[in-house]
């Protein structure tokens, strides 16, 4: 029993040793954002979906890829570790001048962004907002105009109520934040977000220079088709296209019954970023 209970307490500190490792805060533009870094080498931000946090986006990802890059996954505003300034609406481009603003505190003069979901429309911001730091492009599930979804998808955003939130979403954010009205915020944050989303016109997606993969579920929330249009609109882009639902080819968290182990995006996403 005892050799079991300092077992235990071995784990946790091991466990706790690395968050304080890995796991910081940084103060910017007025948001106390968390960050973590992991492994060594050419600098790759991941940016995490709506409602979401590091772990639940690219938890099964991360580990391969930080074998060959230094990541800093990020959690944006009213999300995961990261506070809330204000409670204010949350806008894509607020939340890419907060990455950037990191990534200029970090004294990192160009990485590598792999955006999942709606981290796609913030990497796409900050690809156009602050292209001098960003050097490749991942594109996963996302989408820059209101005509990549299917009408319906809009039609259930504006009836859309918080029981429509993922389990696994609300669990993660409350082991974070015990507190069921900042997790409602949040959830009010990211609905309007999409209530009110604006396209990004076509001829500025079209400007982006930075080598893109697109990559997407032929399931997906956003269409095939809306991948096809962004890869055929902007200059340096490859496209992926995998079977299955939103993110289940990356193992995102709310489709791990149905997500391929490993996960089959992997290789690609490897083979596009060492290239």
């Amino acid at each position: 029993m005892k050799h079991l209970i300092m077992l235990l307490f071995l784990t946790v500190t091991i466990m706790s040793t690395a968050l304080a490792q890995t796991g910081k805060y940084a103060t910017v533009n007025g948001l106390h954002m968390y960050y973590e870094i992991h492994g060594d080498g050419k600098p790759l931000v991941l940016i995490h979906g709506a409602a979401s946090t590091i772990q639940t986006t690219f938890g099964r990802l991360l580990p391969a890829l930080a074998k060959t890059h230094r990541i800093i996954a990020v959690e944006l505003q009213a999300h995961g570790h990261s506070d809330n300034r204000d409670g204010r609406l949350i806008t894509f481009e607020q939340d890419a001048d907060d990455v950037a603003a990191l990534l200029q505190q970090l004294r990192i003069d160009h990485a590598d962004v792999f955006g999942f979901s709606n981290g796609g429309t913030t990497a796409l911001q900050l690809a156009i907002r602050h292209p001098e730091l960003v050097n490749k492009l991942i594109i996963a599930s996302s989408m820059y105009k209101r005509a990549g979804v299917a009408p319906e998808f809009w039609q259930g955003m504006e009836k859309g109520s918080f029981k429509d939130m993922p389990d696994e979403y609300k669990k993660e954010f409350l082991s974070i934040h015990p507190s069921q009205e900042a997790l409602h915020i949040m959830f009010n944050q990211c609905a309007a977000r999409m209530q009110h989303f604006t396209d990004i016109p076509d001829e500025v997606i079209s400007a982006i220079q930075a080598p893109a993969l697109i990559i997407i579920g032929d399931k997906d929330v956003p269409l095939p088709e809306h991948a096809v249009e962004m890869y055929r609109r902007m200059p340096h882009t490859r496209l992926a296209i995998f079977p299955g639902g939103h993110g289940t080819y990356m193992g995102e968290l709310t489709t791990l019954k149905e997500a391929h182990t490993p996960p089959v995006a992997l290789p690609v996403i490897e083979d596009f970023l060492n290239l």
